[in-house]
């Protein structure tokens, strides 16, 4: 159900019918999550074009752009409904006892169950699949959580959409009333409301540094502190390691110039910053980055908030010491159009001044000159947590410059080699979080399966009787799901 701008007392209804379903869903087969995601996932593709017209006309995201989206959203809940079913990420571990040892050693089995009630905020620069019915969803959903969504305001009318169907797929699964809302609200004190509640038992956030920082204090205030996973952007700083871009510079500098504008570079893997040792390679590089970043055409951001946003952010960073403006898109922007932009700034100016080290959300990059190797290095050091890193770089500038290697390990989730930082593939091996920063809790992914540990906790049984287990932990294994028995991973009962 969805719910417009609700009262404070709209909200304890709405968390006590959703902490009343968690007590019915949590203890549903996986199978029955499963087939609620897999209901979800039919319902979003019923809706058809219409939900790829509103939402084209509420963030101004193409129609490819869109199509793409639906079908990662899509994606996301039935792998993740397999993965619920299959069991993998209930992490069930089995040390069987022995009562003749001296002290005896307990029977001991634990598997992670779900938390309950979650929060999650959609995020505005995807309104599929970072929002209504996105990966933190999904990953509640499949951890056994009931969720209430708080809608961005800026894609309401999608939002919409996508809670009907959520709701008809509920209804069509049997699940429990409660198990999902959809609030929308302008109110700084309704969505305090959300995240203090005694009910709500973690947060899901995707978007800015301020707003995650918030949730993340009003989490930490409560009575009883829950887990907030906020991820809040990041700057993705590209290494240009001497010898790749002395071979390749263009290349790199043409592979950059569209990774940089994609999506009008309303990425929060949007490559920030790119950062080389000065020389003839790098020159080389800049100039290939300014032709080609003039031949872009500006494009009409998310919505007016974020235009505004760059707008001044941009003008801010382009505004601070020692730094030049490369190039900037021959073509005159329009109204909320951001016009993609690269600037250039010594190592020096770069280390002696924060300001540069902030996102500009958009399609703008600063390149920073460093006058050595060593000085690179003191810039990585110097760098924040980040979602990602990447290294332009032969086999011989890695194997030669080891402590920088090292040195980027410490600041990011995700290590890239000669690629770009655009694009998060949902798979298991993903990891799309860093150090804070960029996230609240380093330790977790906001895509892939793995998400779903977020929404659950361990719990352990200590000598219970075989028949009073549940069927996750039995000997028997009815459930035929993959345990660790006694440091062996196996399917096999015991």
């Amino acid at each position: 159900m969805t719910y417009t701008e609700p009262t404070v007392e709209q909200i304890d209804e709405i968390l006590q019918k959703a902490w009343k379903a968690f007590h019915v869903y949590r203890k549903l087969p996986l199978g029955s999550r499963a087939e609620f995601m897999r209901a979800i996932a039919t319902e979003i593709e019923a809706l058809g074009d219409e939900l790829l017209k509103v939402a084209n006309e509420e963030t101004n995201l193409p129609d490819p752009r869109l199509r793409g989206e639906r079908t990662r959203t899509i994606f996301q809940l039935n792998s993740y409904a397999d993965i619920a079913e299959g069991g993998q990420l209930l992490d069930a571990r089995i040390d069987t006892g022995m009562p003749d040892r001296n002290p005896p050693k307990p029977d001991l089995r634990k598997m992670l169950v779900p938390l309950g009630p979650i929060v999650v905020y959609g995020a505005s620069n995807f309104p599929f699949a970072f929002s209504t019915a996105g990966g933190d969803v999904a990953c509640a959903f499949a951890a056994g959580c009931p969720v209430i969504v708080k809608a961005h305001s800026a894609h309401r009318k999608t939002g919409k959409l996508v809670a009907t169907a959520i709701m008809r797929a509920a209804m069509k699964c049997n699940m429990p009333d409660g198990i999902f809302a959809n609030v929308e609200t302008s109110s700084h004190d309704i969505g305090k409301a959300l995240v203090q509640h005694t009910h709500t038992k973690a947060v899901g956030f995707t978007g800015s540094f301020f707003g995650g920082k918030a949730l993340y204090d009003w989490a930490n205030q409560r009575k009883e502190p829950i887990p907030v996973f906020a991820e809040m952007g990041s700057i993705n700083p590209v290494f240009l390691m001497p010898e790749k871009i002395k071979e390749s510079a263009a290349d790199v500098a043409k592979l950059y110039a569209g990774s940089i504008t994609q999506s009008v570079g309303q990425f929060c893997t949007n490559p920030g910053l790119l950062i080389g040792v000065e020389g003839e390679g790098l020159q080389t590089f800049i100039d290939t980055l300014g032709e080609e970043i003039r031949k872009v055409n500006p494009g009409t951001m998310l919505h007016p908030g974020i235009f505004k946003s760059y707008v001044e952010n941009r003008a801010n960073a382009l505004a601070q010491e020692e730094v030049v403006t490369v190039a900037v898109s021959e073509t005159e922007p329009q109204l909320n159009q951001g016009a993609p932009t690269v600037a250039s700034a010594s190592g020096q100016a770069f280390l002696n001044n924060p300001v540069l080290h902030r996102e500009v959300f958009g399609p703008y990059s600063l390149v920073v000159r460093c006058k050595n190797l060593n000085e690179m290095l003191e810039v990585v050091t110097k760098l924040e947590g980040q979602l990602t890193a990447t290294m332009m770089a032969t086999v011989n500038d890695v194997t030669r410059n080891e402590d920088i290697k090292e040195a980027i390990k410490n600041i990011c989730g995700r290590f890239i080699i000669n690629g770009v930082p655009t694009g998060v593939e949902v798979c298991m091996s993903m990891q799309h979080g860093g150090p804070y920063p960029a996230t609240t809790d380093s330790r977790f992914t906001s895509v892939g399966a793995d998400g779903i540990k977020r929404f659950a906790r361990p719990l352990s049984f200590q000598n219970w009787a075989d028949e009073l287990l549940p069927d996750e932990l039995k000997n028997g294994n009815p459930l035929g799901i993959w345990r660790t028995v006694n440091n062996e991973l196996t399917k096999r009962p015991i």
